[in-house]
């Protein structure tokens, strides 16, 4: 048996090392593999901050086009509304004071993504928007390729987004969007995005008493679950499109609860508008 010199044995060793590296590239380059055990699949988020409701339908459906530019006055199918915004840590600490004097009433924060990211200014929008005397709620930016349905209402709940009947707090929101790290669907067929949506609904309703509101646009819908009538007598419907009107909603839904109606706002830049005066955001809130 031949005898390696040291030179030989560490040029061997290093060669070896090389390889299984090669190897192990490889193996998490291979479609889908990024995402194949649950709790590894995060490891594929590089840019969660940059992740907020909506953020990926501007990107893929655009914004209002000349002459259709929202005013901040769109009528959205009753006699009245309620002005609210979306914040992420994309804001960073956000002047709620200001938003308040400007007629806002209530917010939705981002609380999480997949079963890993926490938004790290969480608690100066969540509680800063509650004590200027906002109504206020959590939003978790779905992963549906990382892990279950379960696994990130879980995560959700477990960090920060929760519901209590107090009166100011708005029951959680999913938000279903494009992907914003690969396939537009995230590599479910439609069955299966139907059934991620139904396990994340149900889950946080056995954990909070609440169905979650679902946001998602009507394109994205259409594409990603077949257009599933399956959420629109359980979960509110909050609906982005940036223009004069709400537009087509998806399947199953009668009607919108809030509209996401521009990405461009003042201090803010997406305001939303719930469909209905104060006290029918207050009982949503109360449940």
């Amino acid at each position: 048996m031949p005898v390696l010199r040291p030179g030989s044995a560490r040029r061997a060793l290093s060669a070896l090392i090389g390889m299984l590296a090669a190897l192990l590239a490889m193996t998490f380059a291979l479609p889908g593999s990024a995402f194949a055990a649950q709790g590894r699949g995060d490891q594929a988020i590089p840019h969660p901050e940059d992740d907020w409701a909506g953020s990926q339908i501007l990107k893929h459906e655009g914004g209002p086009t000349a002459g259709d530019e929202p005013t901040g006055d769109e009528p959205s199918g009753l006699l009245a509304t309620v002005e609210g915004v979306d914040v992420s840590g994309h804001q960073g600490n956000v002047n709620w004071a200001t938003l308040w004097s400007s007629g806002v009433r209530f917010a939705y924060v981002k609380a999480t993504e997949g079963t890993s990211y926490l938004n790290p200014y969480f608690a100066q929008q969540y509680n800063g928007s509650y004590n200027v005397g906002m109504i206020r709620g959590a939003y978790h930016f779905a992963l549906p390729g990382n892990s279950t349905g379960a696994a990130q209402a879980n995560y959700f709940v477990d960090h920060g987004g929760g519901w209590s009947k107090d009166g100011k707090t708005l029951p959680g929101a999913l938000d279903m969007e494009y992907n914003p790290y690969g396939a537009t669907c995230y590599g479910l067929s439609t069955s299966a995005m139907v059934n991620w949506i139904k396990d994340f609904s149900n889950t946080y309703k056995a954990r909070t008493g609440r169905d979650p509101v679902i946001y998602t646009s009507t394109s994205w819908w259409k594409t990603c679950t077949g257009n599933s009538a399956a959420f629109g007598a359980i979960n509110p419907l909050w609906i982005p499109r940036y223009g004069s009107s709400v537009g087509e909603l998806p399947a199953g839904w009668g009607f919108h609860t809030i509209w996401q109606y521009t990405s461009s706002g003042p201090t803010v830049g997406d305001h939303d508008q719930f469909n209905g005066a104060l006290d029918r955001l207050q009982a949503l809130a109360n449940g």
